[in-house]
């Protein structure tokens, strides 16, 4: 077995797939930087990402795959499981082997195994689409926090940007440190590391924006007067809401 390593981008990775084949490399494990290899004593291949290369296997997986087949890759990517990257390349032997009628062959351990992690990251998606909620600082920028499962934040810019496309926000992933924000003309990556000012509500406090309280309490107030105390299902309620979300939600804040 010999490690392969590289940078964590998607063209990382997809120069990764072609140099394997380049090199004939017989039974690779793919890492991304950072990652633990499995043997200490192995050399590994480092990857240097080439857009050349990485667009050859694009171009060659969208020929072979169904339209959202490339889409599903980098969704698996985004995904962030441990041992993905090897997953994905099985994956990927077996599309150029067997062309489009594969992607619904659920016989086939890794191809089942794509499918549920894609539903898996797709429903993360939705629920950071339904589940963000701003909050307004003194400085007119709207913002997050967010710690989502999987790592969603490129999946959801686009319904951010159109959605408000007349505000200045920023989406913070707490988990990942790093967070998208958006200044009325597009929206870029941004690495910040604020995690104990996270923590103190004072300090964010004294961020906010004068009418903030206010809003804040009449999104609460609209949130109780929906809710029906006699059809309440908790159950149910936690199931499409889970409470991993709650510290982050404003209706769900005390007070």
């Amino acid at each position: 077995m010999q490690t392969v390593v590289y940078d964590r981008s998607f063209e990382g990775f997809f120069t990764a797939v072609f140099e394997i084949y380049e090199y004939k490399i017989k039974d690779p494990d793919i890492r991304p930087e950072g990652a633990a290899p499995v043997s200490l004593f192995a050399r590994p291949h480092t990857v240097h990402t080439s857009s050349a290369k990485a667009m050859r296997v694009i171009n060659k997986l969208q020929a072979q795959l169904p339209e959202d087949g490339l889409a599903n890759i980098c969704r698996v990517l985004l995904s962030g499981q441990p041992g993905a990257e090897n997953r994905l390349f099985r994956y990927i032997q077996y599309a150029l082997q067997a062309g489009k009628n594969m992607a619904t062959d659920y016989s086939h351990p890794d191809v089942l195994w794509l499918q549920q992690l894609v539903h898996k990251v797709g429903r993360e998606k939705h629920r950071m689409e339904a589940f963000i909620r701003f909050q307004k600082t003194k400085d007119g920028l709207f913002y997050a926090v967010v710690e989502p499962d999987f790592n969603v934040l490129p999946l959801v810019s686009r319904h951010f940007e159109d959605r408000y496309a007349d505000q200045h926000w920023l989406i913070y992933d707490a988990r990942r440190k790093y967070g998208l924000y958006y200044n009325l003309q597009c929206v870029s990556e941004v690495t910040i590391d604020f995690a104990a000012a996270l923590n103190d509500k004072a300090s964010l406090h004294t961020l906010h924006d004068e009418q903030e309280d206010l809003y804040q309490s009449l999104w609460k107030t609209y949130f109780g007067s929906t809710n029906i105390a006699a059809r309440k299902n908790m159950k149910l309620h936690v199931q499409h809401m889970p409470r991993r979300y709650w510290k982050n939600l404003v209706e769900k804040l005390p007070g």
